[in-house]
């Protein structure tokens, strides 16, 4: 998937379907999050509770555009890729494809978040390290790191 430096592959299960007979948008934000955590694991080991420090990741805010029915049985491919890293978030962009054919896209805002405290916080320097890292190869046009 052409710019997308993480792809995971996703198979539509009976329980993504809704009374329509195609994937339900609410399950779309599930495919999402899917990625998102795979990602999270390639990137460094991450989970949305733990990116270093004591904090983890919150969803304040996601956008999700739907641009063609899937359906039960359907192979997907979900990209994931940095769209820009702040002071104390990332914002992250998805593309979801059906043989090549865009069928859903969007974008969450995730921001680091002492779970503890219940506060939001800085992004952990490691896990900045590793973004960097990812926006640096993806510039160049490399593989994941």
């Amino acid at each position: 998937m052409d710019g997308y430096p993480f792809v995971l592959p996703y198979q539509v299960r009976i329980s993504d379907i809704n009374y329509g007979g195609h994937v339900a948008n609410s399950a779309v934000l599930d495919f999402f999050q899917e990625a998102r955590i795979a990602f999270l694991r390639q990137l460094g080991g991450f989970t949305e509770l733990a990116i270093g420090d004591g904090c983890g990741l919150i969803l304040p805010e996601a956008q999700l555009f739907y641009r063609a029915e899937m359906f039960h049985g359907d192979l997907l491919e979900i990209g994931v890729r940095l769209r820009e890293s702040q002071r104390s978030a990332v914002v992250l962009e998805y593309r979801i494809e059906r043989q090549g054919t865009l069928t859903a896209e969007g974008s969450t805002v995730l921001v680091a978040f002492d779970y503890g405290a219940r506060k939001p916080r800085r992004l952990p320097a490691a896990f900045v390290e590793r973004i960097r890292c990812l926006q640096a190869a993806a510039e160049e046009g490399s593989p994941f790191p």
